[in-house]
């Protein structure tokens, strides 16, 4: 497999794009005099400069960090160059806003061309199509009548390309004996409630693992934010997570961009990434960053899971002395039975496999997936955030 994430995300990055109303504020891209009015809303847009690739990818996966105050939203879209030197359309990646006052949270479904389609989070190519480059365009927009703006701090893509399995796992790395502690949500205490998001807390892997790595960094949502859940309900931050990043469109929670953007609230930076080994997560581990990951087992496939998962997300929060994985699992009513510890050969396994697309003309999609949260200031984040 092989994988690069590239991110704009400071003064020199944001220069070598092409501004339409936008205007860096303190480091992060604002809507500055609006370009146009469409739909009751002002709007302004940045577009990247073209960033080619080391190598001909098949799958591109964006992420980004920003605020948006009531009234305010973003849209993130990408555009491919092939290697046949053929451009893809835009595609949007969603329209995005921690508030839904004005406009609802949504990815866009339905967008394909001849050599490119959207799933969701993700953008595939379609065989025999190979991408050797690639654009971001933002648009930030807000409500006609207010002054405010979304405040984009970074917008990032990581390029991937599939390659051949490997059955050789990982020797144990620097991460041996450490645990992080990471807080414990068990997702399944949910069950039946608030189905309005994506169908209640049996479908809440995602938010339930990303509100753990927030409140690991000492964040989460104000008692005042809780107002509208029972105080009866435990759990009331995953709650609330799962509200804020809910897709319209895919009717879930589990869009991984958006979980990425709903921790950039709270001032933390974010990026949906792919690593290669279980020796490359642990080195974030022991720089003090959990790893959330993305897998998918039959039951049976994973010693210490009681059930099969087609997607479910997990934490990386350490590993034992002898390298085995220990993990916050949410698969659980139970918040004492979140912690397990799963065997590194049959977890790195199932992590690391491709994954069939659902569109049988697009390629095999690698794995390795994951999304790391840190802050963007703490020594912690020097392996995790490169420059």
């Amino acid at each position: 497999m092989s994988s690069e994430h590239h991110e704009f995300s400071d003064d020199a990055a944001w220069r070598h794009g092409e501004f339409s109303g936008t205007a860096v504020v303190d480091g992060a891209l604002r809507l500055g005099s609006p370009a146009g009015v469409q739909d009751g809303g002002e709007y302004a847009w940045w577009t990247s400069p073209e960033h080619e690739l080391p190598f001909e990818a098949v799958e591109f996966l964006p992420s980004w960090n920003a605020t948006a105050a009531p009234g305010t939203w973003l849209t993130v879209e990408v555009r491919a160059r092939t290697t046949g030197d053929r451009n893809t359309a835009w595609f949007s990646l969603g329209r995005w806003s921690h508030d839904e006052s004005t406009v609802r949270r949504t990815s866009v479904p339905g967008q394909a061309d001849e050599f490119a389609w959207v799933e969701v989070d993700r953008v595939t190519a379609v065989e025999p199509a190979r991408f050797r480059a690639y654009q971001v365009r933002v648009t930030l927009c807000r409500a006609e009548g207010t002054r405010a703006s979304p405040a984009l701090s970074a917008v990032g893509v990581t390029a991937s390309a599939a390659g051949p399995d490997s059955d050789v796992t990982s020797a144990p790395g620097p991460a041996r004996g450490i645990e992080l502690p990471v807080p414990r949500h068990a997702q399944m205490i949910h069950s039946g409630y608030f189905s309005e998001f994506g169908g209640g807390g049996s479908h809440w892997c995602a938010p339930a693992c990303t509100e753990m790595v927030v409140e690991y960094w000492g964040f989460g949502p104000a008692a005042a934010d809780l107002d509208w859940i029972t105080s009866e309900r435990p759990g009331r931050g995953v709650v609330y997570a799962a509200r804020h990043t809910f897709d319209h469109a895919y009717d879930g929670t589990g869009n991984w961009a958006f979980n990425v953007a709903y921790a950039s609230r709270y001032g933390l930076r974010g990026r949906v990434t792919r690593l290669p080994s279980l020796t490359e997560a642990e080195h974030h581990v022991a720089a003090g960053v959990p790893v959330v990951v993305s897998l998918s087992f039959a039951e049976g496939e994973l010693d210490g899971a009681d059930y099969g998962s087609a997607g479910h997300l997990m934490v990386i929060t350490g590993f034992t002395p002898t390298g085995d994985v220990v993990v916050n699992d949410p698969a659980t009513a139970d918040p004492a039975l979140v912690r397990r510890v799963y065997p590194r050969a049959q977890f790195e396994a199932v992590w690391l496999r491709g994954r069939a697309s659902t569109a049988p003309e697009a390629p095999a999609a690698p794995g390795g997936v994951c999304y790391l949260i840190a802050p963007p200031r703490s020594g912690a984040t020097v392996r995790a955030f490169p420059d």
